[in-house]
C-alpha cells in the first residue's frame, strides 16, 4: 500500500511539473511566419540585334563568367521585381539596391547615395498578388578605373525589398572584362528604350528619362 501511494504522488508531481512548463512556454503551434513580400533582381542578356542594330535583352538570374561579358565603359541593365504573395494589400514597400564595385548607376527610380553606393525607392502599395518591375542602367566603369591585376571581374548586384512585417533579399551576378578574346561577345551599349520602368505587365511612363538623383551625402 505505501508503495502505491508513492507512486501516485510521483504521477501527480510529474503532471504538475508539465502543466507548469506548458503554462510558461505555451503549447507549440509550428510553423514559420508567413513572408510577405517576394524580390527578384535580373541582369540585362543580349539574345539578337534588329536590323537597326538595336540590341534585344532578356533577363536572366545570373551571368557567369563562361556568359557574354561587358567591357569597360558599357551599359547593363538590371530588372528588379517585387510581388506581394500575401493575401493582404501592404502600403509603402521600400526597395534598397545596393550597387556592387566596378559599376556605377546612371538610369532608374530613386537615388543613389555615393557613400554608401546604395539606390533607395519607394515602391509604393502592393494589392494581393500584385507584381511591380523597375528597370535600373548601370555602366561599368572605363579601363583606367579598373584594377590592374586583374582581367576579368564578376561582382554581385544585392538588392531588398521590406514589406510591412517581413523583407525579401536576392542577387545578381555579371561579369566585366577588360580585354575581350576574339571570338568571345560582349553586351554593347543598350539603348534609351530599356529606361523603361513596368508596373504589373503594363507598360508606364514612369522610367524613361528618369536619371538617378546623387544624395547630397558628403
Amino acid at each position: 500500500m505505501k508503495k502505491f501511494l508513492i507512486f501516485l504522488l510521483l504521477i501527480a508531481g510529474y503532471l504538475s511539473s508539465a502543466n507548469s512548463v506548458i503554462a510558461q512556454y505555451g503549447a507549440y503551434e509550428g510553423g514559420t511566419p508567413s513572408q510577405d513580400i517576394l524580390v527578384d533582381k535580373l541582369v540585362g542578356k543580349i539574345t539578337s540585334f534588329t536590323k537597326g542594330g538595336v540590341a534585344q535583352i532578356v533577363y536572366v538570374d545570373n551571368l557567369s563568367a563562361g556568359d557574354k561579358r561587358f567591357s569597360p565603359g558599357q551599359d547593363i541593365m538590371f530588372k528588379i521585381k517585387v510581388k506581394n504573395i500575401s493575401s493582404k494589400k501592404i502600403n509603402n514597400v521600400i526597395v534598397d539596391d545596393f550597387v556592387p564595385s566596378y559599376v556605377t548607376p546612371i538610369e532608374g527610380p530613386g537615388s543613389f547615395d555615393e557613400a554608401t553606393r546604395r539606390i533607395s525607392f519607394n515602391a509604393g502599395d502592393f494589392d494581393p498578388d500584385q507584381t511591380k518591375e523597375f528597370t535600373i542602367k548601370m555602366r561599368a566603369l572605363p579601363l583606367s578605373d579598373l584594377p590592374a591585376d586583374q582581367s576579368i571581374f564578376c561582382p554581385t548586384n544585392k538588392v531588398r525589398a521590406t514589406g510591412e512585417t517581413s523583407a525579401d533579399e536576392d542577387t545578381s551576378q555579371f561579369c566585366i572584362e577588360k580585354f575581350v578574346a576574339a571570338g568571345v561577345s560582349t553586351v554593347p551599349s543598350a539603348g534609351p528604350e530599356f529606361g523603361i520602368i513596368l508596373l504589373s505587365g503594363e507598360v508606364l511612363a514612369l522610367g524613361t528619362g528618369i536619371y538617378l538623383r546623387k544624395s547630397s551625402s558628403k
